[in-house]
């Protein structure tokens, strides 16, 4: 029942074109409410809740931090690399990454 509730609420946010993705991990990883999952998002991206619906701020932020867009960027990271990067800023694991990293070892 909280997966589509959430993927509703996210894909509202744009997902991967704003912040929905990155407040849907928060959501799931530390069992946070929306409202919640927004703050800590917003807070660490450095930028307001209102825009983290921005596709704009965040198709420029998204680029400058690393953490994947929509379109592909030449030399920008995505897939894994942009996943790693989503980890580190939000201080939590993803379990592809984890996954990935354990393959490497």
């Amino acid at each position: 029942m909280g997966m589509p509730i959430s993927h509703i609420m996210t894909s509202g946010m744009s997902g991967i074109r704003a912040a929905g993705d990155l407040v849907a991990r928060m959501e799931f990883a530390k069992n946070m409410r929306i409202g919640e999952a927004k703050d800590y998002v917003a807070k660490k991206l450095s930028v307001s809740t209102d825009d983290l619906s921005d596709e704009y701020v965040m198709r420029e932020l998204r680029e400058e931090l690393g953490i994947g867009v929509i379109t592909s960027v030449a030399g920008a990271p995505k897939g894994i690399a942009a996943k790693m990067n989503i980890e580190k800023l939000l201080g939590i694991n993803i379990n592809s990454c984890e996954k990935f990293r354990g393959q490497l070892r």
